[in-house]
């Protein structure tokens, strides 16, 4: 499988994010991507940085208005694409989707993003209702594929139900950056967490991991950038900027996961009746 990945900055204007997003959901397809996967609310700079109800007004439905756009340009060039938007799903109920869409414009499904932050500059939980539709896995032209988003990525638990569902590679639409007054002091640890926990998952999971998060400076924070691809090992196969708008086709090869599973054979000697615990929130 050949994936996409599109990290870019954001402008207040909607319209023009999509045509730039539509241009390099072009560029990558011309150079071989099949499975293409957009940043995080690609469509407006990350309105979360302060609790505004005037922000709703923003929210669309899925399938809706973006999703038909993108059913379109995914069956013109015969890619399957992952778009996070803000879902509205009725008056008082929104939140933070991910739209696949297969390469002959079907809506395969959607993801809504599960873990919810609320830190300084990340209220997402003024906004977000927790998704209620678990961690589905989708077989789309191409390969089996989850889908994840942002804070999930810190979660093992969410990497691995997607995994054993049988995702091949775990997507992960990204928005995180530094505040600019943390960043001289805790800014290299930050990004190294970030990714780290993520080539864990890989490696965990036998899987390969995409994550794509945008870049520029908005209000108090600087989006890092770094989209990148892991492979089973945790290698990786691609890095981006921290600061500059970059695409990238990267070559999963699926068939290497059957070995390294049968090498590394975790899924085999997982303890599953030792893990009742996990469902409860702390164990005194």
């Amino acid at each position: 499988m050949k994936v996409g990945l599109i990290q870019t900055r954001c402008e207040e204007d909607q319209k023009a994010n999509l045509e730039k997003t539509l241009e390099k959901i072009r560029e990558v397809a011309r150079k071989g991507a099949q499975v293409i996967c957009l940043q995080e609310l690609f469509l407006t700079p990350y309105f979360c940085k302060r609790e505004d109800v005037d922000f709703f007004k923003l929210a669309e439905p899925v399938p809706g208005p973006t999703t038909e756009v993108m059913q379109e340009i995914a069956r013109e060039l015969g890619v399957v694409l992952i778009v996070s938007l803000f879902e509205k799903r009725s008056s008082g109920i929104y939140h933070n989707t991910a739209a696949i869409v297969d390469a002959d414009g079907r809506l395969l499904g959607k993801y809504r993003k599960m873990h919810i932050p609320d830190d300084p500059g990340y209220y997402e939980k003024f906004y977000f209702t927790p998704g209620d539709l678990g961690y589905p896995v989708w077989d789309t032209k191409f390969g089996k594929i989850g889908v994840l988003i942002c804070w999930d990525q810190w979660y093992p638990e969410a990497a691995r139900l997607a995994a054993l569902k049988g995702a091949q590679i775990l997507f992960y639409p990204t928005a995180i950056g530094w505040h600019l007054d943390e960043k001289d002091s805790l800014g290299e640890a930050q990004h190294s967490a970030w990714e780290t926990v993520q080539r864990g998952h890989a490696v965990a999971n036998g899987c390969y991991v995409v994550a794509v998060n945008r870049v520029g400076v908005e209000e108090s924070s600087q989006f890092f950038g770094g989209s990148f691809v892991a492979d089973p090992h945790g290698q990786l196969l691609y890095k981006a900027s921290h600061e500059e708008e970059e695409t990238s086709v990267v070559e999963c090869d699926l068939d290497y996961l059957e070995d390294v599973r049968c090498n590394w054979p975790f899924f085999r000697d997982r303890r599953i009746d030792s893990f009742g615990d996990l469902q409860k929130r702390f164990i005194d």
